[in-house]
């Protein structure tokens, strides 16, 4: 499971975004002291760190210095919205830069979109028994071949290159149909339907209240 770490010192604001990327299948920790986000990072590993700049000990910017060498992606959240702010926290290495105050569905689609940036896959993808060959555009499961729409195709390539990411109903919709989602989501659930069946994923593909689907496997 994706493993976040929420690092504000205002823990209302902790809880807000911990109960919603819970709820999009994301394991979140939150700490309100820059020293201690700077302890946690050290005794614990995590795919993505979510970090304000105004913090007691330690502040963000200090903190980022800290993690650049270690690789782990950053987002500032953060209420200075100065342009030399922006500037330097993207410089200093951070991914994104959200201000304060934010709407949830656009910090969870922040979220989603750096995850994917890091955890891009070669030319073979595979998930449990499943390889796909990106190349050749061709699908097994147990080494026997599976036969799949374009359609279907797309979605099980986004499946799995976010396995265990909860992936929203709009990304999945403009990326595999390259339209604007129009709120129907009738199509993309027929399409999900069949994919989980053709791939035996009754159980590993798992709908997601109000976010979308998430592909649970190792």
């Amino acid at each position: 499971m994706i493993k976040i770490l929420i690092v504000d010192d205002e823990k209302p604001i902790c809880d807000l975004i911990d109960l919603n990327l819970s709820a999009a299948g994301y394991f979140c920790k939150s700490v309100q002291d820059g020293m201690k986000a700077i302890e946690y990072i050290e005794r614990e590993k995590f795919d993505l760190i979510l970090l304000d700049i105004m913090l007691p000990g330690v502040d963000g910017f200090d903190i980022m210095e800290y993690i650049r060498p270690l690789k782990i992606p950053v987002i500032f959240i953060t209420a200075r919205g100065d342009v030399k702010d922006r500037v330097k926290g993207l410089r200093l290495g951070a991914e994104d830069y959200l201000v304060k105050p934010f709407d949830v569905v656009e910090l969870l689609a922040r979220v989603e979109v750096v995850l994917r940036r890091f955890h891009k896959m070669g030319a073979q993808l595979s998930a449990g028994d499943v390889v796909v060959d990106m190349d050749a555009r061709m699908v097994t499961k147990a080494g026997i071949p599976v036969v799949l729409t374009n359609k279907e195709y797309g979605l099980l390539v986004l499946f799995i290159q976010n396995k265990n990411i909860a992936l929203f109903k709009e990304s999945l919709y403009e990326k595999v149909w390259g339209e604007e989602y129009d709120g129907d989501s009738r199509t993309l659930e027929l399409h999900v339907q069949r994919l989980r069946k053709k791939m035996g994923w009754e159980r590993q593909l798992v709908a997601v209240y109000k976010v979308g689907y998430r592909l649970e496997i190792a």
